[in-house]
């Protein structure tokens, strides 16, 4: 480990499975979040040596999309990724036509989500693009890992956005998928320092992906109101909504998300339509765009509480690496 005295990029690498696939210095992949994966936040995380990712749904169009990559290119010259999300909709986006977007942008990796994504995968892996995707339970891990996937990102049930209906957390679901996949496994979910990577590693996990947390950095392309918010909050200030529509979500507690929960466990209970116009994604954009963090559903994870400031995303990445050394490091020296 470096002295501290030398500048933050002279750390020297971290070498697994995950950052040699990815061409990255450190392990450490920015999750694809919904308005906020954009050129600023992708290519900032990229900058410091970890993985920054563009969400590729967050672009209205494939064209939009196109320019997005174009313009991450623009502002770093390290790897980066696209994140695909594909879910059983009444009118599903072009799928297609963003795939064509990718693999022309020269999109190296995609992570993938979604119980539909792997209708796209072929494709993707036609076009030499490695796949990282992302599942919350082993037994849907082993079917990617067997239709070719190159990696798995693990989600514990302590992840912001959809933890799945069967609630195994981080600490039983990270060990459990390292020992049963023969790929690369990155613990997902609940993971917001040093200390928490290097509890991932020491399970088994090769990498670690975040969302929340790169939510709170001075890059993300939010109002700084919503990371005062998010700042503010404690490990119990997450909400489980959509769990009476069998798509569990964990966002941020607030007036949003504590009505909607109100509605969905109403006598007789609740549908879809019943609560469209609180978790609209327009609505959440709105908010997040204008630092209001009651005004519409904001996504977090249960790692709030381990958030208390608003650093750059090369002190982040530099003080993870720093810290999961030394913790890894204390512990053998207290064994022995």
């Amino acid at each position: 480990m470096n002295d501290m005295s030398e500048t933050p990029m002279q750390q020297a690498a971290m070498k697994t499975r995950v950052s040699e696939m990815l061409g990255v210095r450190y392990p450490i992949i920015q999750g694809g979040m919904q308005w906020v994966g954009r050129a600023e936040m992708a290519s900032a995380v990229s900058n410091a040596g970890a993985f920054g990712i563009l969400t590729g749904l967050t672009q209205p169009t494939p064209e939009a999309l196109a320019a997005e990559i174009a313009r991450c290119r623009d502002m770093t010259d390290q790897p980066f990724g696209v994140n695909l999300t594909v879910f059983p909709t009444i009118s599903p986006p072009p799928y297609r036509e963003y795939i064509d977007a990718i693999i022309e942008g020269g999109i190296k990796v995609v992570e993938t989500a979604g119980p539909k994504s792997s209708e796209h995968w072929a494709r993707l892996k036609d076009a030499g693009i490695k796949i990282v995707h992302k599942c919350v339970a082993v037994r849907h891990a082993l079917s990617a890992e067997r239709a070719g996937v190159d990696a798995i990102s693990i989600d514990g049930f302590e992840c912001a956005g959809h933890p799945g209906e069967e609630d195994i957390p981080g600490l039983v679901l990270i060990p459990i998928a390292a020992k049963a996949l023969k790929i690369p496994v990155i613990a997902s979910g609940g993971i917001g320092d040093g200390r928490g990577m290097a509890a991932a590693l020491a399970l088994g996990a090769e990498g670690v992906n975040m969302g929340t947390r790169f939510e709170v950095t001075r890059e993300a392309p939010i109002h700084p109101a919503i990371k005062e918010a998010l700042v503010k909050g404690t490990e119990r200030d997450t909400k489980l909504i959509f769990r009476t529509l069998k798509n569990t979500a964990r966002v941020f507690r607030n007036a949003v998300s504590d009505e909607t929960v109100a509605i969905e466990n109403r006598p007789g209970g609740a549908t879809f339509d019943d609560i469209r116009h609180l978790v609209a994604g327009a609505r959440g954009k709105a908010a997040l765009d204008a630092g209001k963090p009651d005004e519409g559903i904001i996504t977090a994870g249960m790692v709030i509480g381990l958030i208390d400031d608003i650093p750059s995303c090369e002190e982040l990445v530099q003080r993870m690496v720093r810290e999961c050394r030394e913790r890894l490091q204390a512990s053998l020296a207290a064994m022995g």
